[in-house]
């Protein structure tokens, strides 16, 4: 999933893009990274971290982030690989993916949080240097940026599983542990999109049993 536009970059510049993800503390759903690089020069007035704003906020500054990036991608790990691998390791992938689909390969990765990506997640390809930025969504531009496609891109589709599991009322909560979103999964059990090691989606007794069953756990 990316999108390229005509980067007008020197080859001296050092290219840079901003990686965030959305969804990492959900009980169902996937977890979904963004890639952004931005230019030199761009008009993206309201800016900050997706958590900041507003829905409406969001959708208009994700249109005019994928106009005006020089590119930028999404990279996407279902709920049943994060209940394999884990949140963490999920969220890395979702993340090298991202970085992979982009169609102009950045020198500098500008990671949210206290961790980079490892080497695996990036299938071992060299050229990449890396710094992990603490709330960097609310520094970086291009953090920013990568946040907002992350959590749009996400939102979007959670709406949508809503309308197949309309019994858990995803598009109101987007698969976040709300008080609705508990008591749907005390009623109705989970569904086939949601993780079942997290707590909370399964009675403590079984997701135990769950998580002893899975490999790696």
């Amino acid at each position: 999933m990316s999108e390229n536009l005509l980067p007008g970059m020197g080859t001296e510049e050092l290219i840079t893009a901003g990686i965030d993800e959305a969804g990492r503390g959900c009980l169902a759903g996937p977890v979904v990274a963004g890639a952004v690089i931005l230019p030199e020069k761009y008009d993206l007035p309201g800016l900050t971290d997706s958590k900041k704003l507003d829905e409406a906020a969001r959708d208009r500054l994700a249109v005019e982030i994928k106009k005006q990036a020089v590119c930028w991608a999404l990279g996407v790990t279902r709920a049943q690989v994060v209940d394999q691998i884990n949140i963490l390791q999920a969220t890395f992938r979702a993340m090298g993916r991202s970085v992979l689909h982009l169609k102009v390969k950045p020198q500098m990765l500008m990671v949210d949080g206290n961790k980079t990506i490892p080497a695996p997640h990036l299938n071992g390809v060299a050229g990449f240097r890396q710094e992990a930025v603490v709330k960097g969504d609310l520094k970086i531009p291009a953090i920013s940026a990568a946040s907002i496609l992350a959590k749009t891109f996400r939102d979007k589709l959670m709406v949508q599983l809503s309308k197949r599991y309309a019994e858990y009322g995803f598009e109101i909560h987007k698969g976040y542990g709300t008080k609705v979103h508990l008591d749907a999964l005390k009623e109705h059990g989970p569904c086939a999109v949601h993780r079942m090691t997290f707590k909370g989606v399964l009675p403590e007794k079984k997701a135990k049993q769950e998580r002893m069953c899975l490999p790696g756990i």
